[in-house]
């Protein structure tokens, strides 16, 4: 019989909320009180996250983000900033012990980025995994990838970009000058794709959700029973939201 995990979509959430409710499922599930989830969702309105060791004040113009209306949220898990527009983004939640997450690192990276993989497959989309944290197709970055591990559990998240404004997202981030900023949009138009560039047609963010959840189904052998966020998850989202990924210290401290 195959195990049963959690399946989660929750659309349309702020940048501190989607990050709250990461942090609140980790809490739960480290303390036996839900099982393994696996978690999509999208960001309203759009927004940068950024890793949880950089500088909000070195990596995003803030007076843009208030112009155009972006969030910003710094994250858990380490990394560099990310522009959540046009995706889906993903988490997991597991315990470090389970027997399908390796003890190293790189390895449970890779094994969790091959459920992405096998998802991006069932869209009719070859990739691979680049260690330590990208997907790539076409020799071109889809999917990005971030991991922590705290109360002896893993969180992976990632996105799968399903379409891409490298423009828009340079127009946040900080560059030290206009030649350095062309260059650099080119050449991330040189090393970046998206589901609607390689399929040349645009996919729906719920036929993407169902060919993912698909494949975390084929890379873990389980079945992901839908789910919703229990009451003790919403105390903690709550919690979590307003002492942190809300709060001005949390996202200014460095």
């Amino acid at each position: 019989m195959k195990e049963k995990w959690r399946y989660l979509i929750t659309e349309n959430n702020s940048a501190a909320k989607n990050m709250a409710i990461d942090r609140a499922v980790l809490v739960a599930n480290s303390e036996g009180k839900v099982p393994p989830t696996v978690r999509f969702y999208t960001w309203s309105p759009p927004a940068i996250s950024i890793g949880y060791f950089q500088s909000l004040s070195e990596e995003i113009d803030l007076k843009k983000c208030k112009d155009f209306g972006v969030d910003y949220v710094r994250r858990i898990t380490g990394g560099g900033a990310v522009f959540h527009d046009d995706e889906l983004t993903y988490s997991i939640v597991i315990p470090e012990s389970h027997p399908q997450i390796p003890k190293n690192i790189m390895e449970s990276y890779g094994r969790i980025c091959g459920a992405v993989i096998k998802g991006l497959k069932n869209q009719g989309i070859d990739s691979s995994y680049v260690p330590i944290n990208d997907i790539v197709s076409e020799g071109r970055k889809i999917s990005g990838n971030a991991q922590t591990r705290k109360l002896k559990t893993v969180l992976q998240h990632g996105t799968v970009l399903l379409d891409v404004d490298i423009e828009k997202m340079f127009s946040l981030l900080i560059v030290p000058n206009e030649k350095i900023r062309d260059k650099m949009i080119s050449d991330v138009k040189q090393r970046v794709t998206s589901v609607k560039h390689i399929l040349g047609n645009y996919v729906s963010f719920n036929d993407s959700v169902n060919a993912m959840k698909k494949g975390f189904e084929q890379e873990f052998n389980v079945r992901l029973i839908p789910g919703s966020l229990t009451d003790y998850e919403l105390v903690l989202i709550d919690k979590f939201e307003k002492e942190c990924f809300a709060n001005p210290d949390w996202n200014h401290k460095r």
